[in-house]
């Protein structure tokens, strides 16, 4: 018996009980999208929480070192900072507080004095000086709540300043977020020292080294300064979505292997009923690898139906996650998500496999005189 006709054999051996192998299937399909979408839907969770708090892994605070004592960087320490940082742009800032008001209108800001906003931010509106030394530079949401636009006037703090550029908003997450901000020239914000140093690398990697570099050298002698590396955040929140999504698809894989006892059932119910046949098969020369084949195609054939309908049936949920979600296009149409699917897909054909190898090992071996004497 050919594998061609094994196949044939094996579909018409399924449409004997037509609703007991659809059950099956459904088994299977239901395991398959319990897998697939459960893994997906954490995917998309990592790489939207990635997209939003990217920018951050690239990003180190420097802030004076509180239990110290010490209330601000001075220009020493900026100087050393700027010595070791060897990749990315460093960016000392005065930080206050206050009302910003235009007309009737105010509302509370944080107010940062900044020497080089081009070199870190970029200006929807206006342009942004190399070196800032008047006028104010105000965030987009600052901007939006009092209906600031580049030419006006605004007070900041009792001062009168006009407006050279309104920022771009910055829809990650950032511990110097400009959005509702105004930045002066920092001459202009009180103090002799600086509350934070930015360093805005290119790459975690980078980040990482500058760290290291800052805190073996600026605070070789004495913790005059808090370090404080981003990436760090990322990675546990990377590891925490990798344990999330290792979790749902445990889920996922439980109902999976309830499909596969179910499949087992449908093989052994098969194999009972079709005894005296495989008997008779047996007794006119058909090998035991042919009966072997021919149930295991019956297995599989179960499991790619069931596969291929928990694959499209998945593909419509995450359609529907896309259509009544946020969730951007690009982060559904991620490359990793398909893993989800090409991997449930494969899982769940494997599963009925597996679980067809006991019944079709027992078909296959039973003596020709017992399966006609049955």
């Amino acid at each position: 018996m050919t594998r061609l006709p094994a196949l044939f054999v094996a579909r018409r051996n399924l449409s004997r009980n037509r609703l007991r192998s659809a059950l099956a299937a459904l088994g299977i399909l239901v395991g398959v999208v319990a897998i697939a979408s459960l893994g997906i839907f954490g995917n998309v969770l990592a790489v939207g929480a990635d997209d939003a708090l990217g920018d951050i892994g690239t990003q180190v605070i420097v802030t004076p070192n509180a239990d110290a004592g010490i209330g601000s960087i001075d220009e020493g320490t900026v100087t050393e900072i700027e010595r070791v940082t060897t990749e990315g742009t460093v960016v000392p800032l005065r930080t206050d507080g206050g009302l910003v008001r235009r007309g009737g209108e105010s509302a509370a800001a944080t107010i940062y004095g900044i020497e080089n906003p081009n070199s870190v931010y970029t200006a929807a509106d206006g342009r942004l000086p190399d070196r800032h030394r008047q006028g104010a530079i105000v965030g987009a949401d600052l901007a939006d709540a009092l209906g600031v636009r580049v030419g006006d006037n605004v007070a900041v703090a009792g001062d009168t300043y006009r407006v050279i550029a309104v920022l771009e908003p910055i829809e990650a997450f950032t511990p110097v977020s400009p959005n509702d901000a105004v930045m002066l020239p920092e001459d202009e914000v009180g103090g002799d020292g600086y509350q934070q140093v930015v360093i805005q690398t290119e790459t975690g990697a980078a980040a990482t080294s500058s760290a290291a570099a800052i805190e073996a050298t600026v605070n070789d002698r004495e913790a005059v300064v808090d370090v404080f590396e981003l990436s760090s955040i990322l990675e546990e929140i990377d590891a925490f979505f990798s344990l999330l999504s290792a979790f749902l698809v445990g889920l996922g894989g439980i109902s999976l292997f309830v499909a596969g006892v179910s499949i087992l059932n449908v093989m052994l119910m098969s194999a009972v009923e079709r005894r005296e046949e495989i008997g008779v098969l047996r007794a006119v020369g058909v090998s035991r690898r042919a009966i072997l084949r021919t149930m295991l195609f019956e297995a599989a054939l179960l499991g790619v139906v069931g596969a291929t309908g928990g694959v499209l049936v998945t593909t419509l949920l995450v359609a529907g996650l896309y259509l009544a979600t946020p969730v951007e296009l690009w982060i559904v149409l991620d490359p990793t998500n398909a893993l989800y699917l090409l991997g449930a897909f494969a899982f769940g054909i494997l599963i009925s496999v597996v679980s067809g190898l006991y019944p079709a090992w027992q078909a296959a071996n039973e003596r020709p005189v017992d399966a006609l004497r049955g």
